[in-house]
């Protein structure tokens, strides 16, 4: 039984027919959001349905937007392991701590979680054509779900994305296009060519479905941590739809009685050369204004504006959260660190979070008993 009710404008309330393919609000032109009959969901849905299902993201289907589950897209994305960091707590003065590693999923990115619920939905809808600006991993990860759903995945990024990324999206058979320029250039041209070709887009946040898929991660830690939530989540933000998501996620909980109304602290790290949430942040705005000249290693950062930027705002002001940037040397150092104290390999994005961390502690804006999760939202890549 689905319980998915409508589409709402996160920002105006705007609702949409949900079985119309939609990007954003035609209204403002914010993201829309999945709206769930959470009354019903409340009655009938225990949390002991939970212990007779596979261990992956579609075991919380009715909290997800996908009708029929003939429709689902999948290459068996399992959920991933909350690894106790001990050697590295003890060393920063912390009593517990954990990574989140999302490299464990299909592509090797937490991508593969958004992009496995986009493409499973656009199947639903009976699309067959999707296009994406991205710097990196979300190009692979459409890439392999178009090429498993039989879709046309076609795919813009900069010339100076990473091999690996480059190299999977024309391995899974991607229209692939390289540009002189960021992800946010890249997205111009999807949206100028989408309406003539005859694509859907599936940028972040310009379609309701992907934070669907990121919302996963924080229904897995509600879960890991027996429905009780840590006390800091500290994520990498590029596009920002993993708090996003994860913020979403802890509400409809509480709204179906499975959790309290305490929420973790809300901590987004990104780099010094592309920090537009971190300078919005420190100067109380509610909206992040375009980075110029953007510059980092970690590719998932170089996200000069993110279309979710008012929504990755509400989410640190209303858990009295934080953002934070860390320079390019700061984050190879922190690669290192994590390596050798804990024997996890972990993309520039995820090492940011451990920088991250090193100075929150040193700042005392962590204390010692807070419980801290970290996401590694990738492996490493040569």
């Amino acid at each position: 039984m689905s319980y998915f009710a409508h589409l709402e404008c996160s920002r105006c309330a705007q609702t949409y027919e949900p079985n119309v393919p939609q990007n954003l609000c035609t209204k403002c032109g914010k993201p829309l959001f999945p709206r769930y009959a959470l009354d019903k969901i409340a009655q009938t849905w225990d949390k002991s349905a939970l212990l007779e299902r596979e261990p992956s993201m579609w075991r919380y289907a009715e909290l997800l937007p996908v009708i029929d589950s003939r429709h689902i897209v999948s290459l068996n994305e399992s959920m991933t392991p909350l690894l106790p960091i001990q050697r590295l707590a003890a060393f920063l003065g912390l009593e517990a701590l954990w990574v989140k590693d999302e490299s464990r999923l299909p592509t090797g990115s937490f991508k593969a979680r958004g992009l496995a619920m986009a493409v499973s939905k656009a199947k639903e809808l009976g699309l067959t054509k999707l296009a994406i600006p991205s710097a990196g991993n979300a190009a692979t990860a459409l890439s392999s779900y178009a090429a498993q759903a039989g879709m046309e995945a076609h795919i813009f990024m900069p010339q100076d994305a990473p091999p690996f990324n480059r190299n999977t999206c024309q391995l899974a058979g991607a229209h692939v296009t390289f540009i002189d320029g960021l992800i946010t250039d890249a997205g111009k041209i999807v949206a100028e060519r989408k309406e003539a070709e005859g694509w859907f887009d599936v940028s972040t946040l310009k379609e309701p479905y992907r934070v669907e898929g990121k919302k996963t991660m924080g229904l897995e830690i509600a879960e890991q941590f027996d429905w009780e939530l840590p006390d800091v989540i500290i994520y990498p933000t590029g596009g920002g739809t993993g708090i996003v998501g994860m913020w979403k996620a802890f509400q409809e909980l509480e709204t179906i009685g499975w959790i309290e109304e305490k929420r973790p602290r809300m901590i987004s790290v990104q780099a010094a050369g592309c920090a537009p949430i971190v300078k919005a942040w420190q100067e109380g705005a509610t909206e992040a204004e375009p980075w110029a000249n953007a510059h980092t290693s970690a590719a998932g950062l170089r996200v000069p504006h993110a279309v979710g930027d008012f929504l990755i705002l509400d989410a640190i002001y209303q858990s009295d959260g934080a953002a934070i940037a860390v320079t390019d040397a700061e984050i190879r150092e922190a690669m290192g660190t994590l390596a050798t104290h804990e024997g996890i390999l972990a993309c520039p994005e995820g090492a940011a979070t451990v920088a991250g961390l090193c100075k929150l502690v040193a700042a005392g804006e962590i204390q010692p008993e807070n419980r801290v999760v970290l996401f590694n939202t990738g492996g490493y890549q040569v």
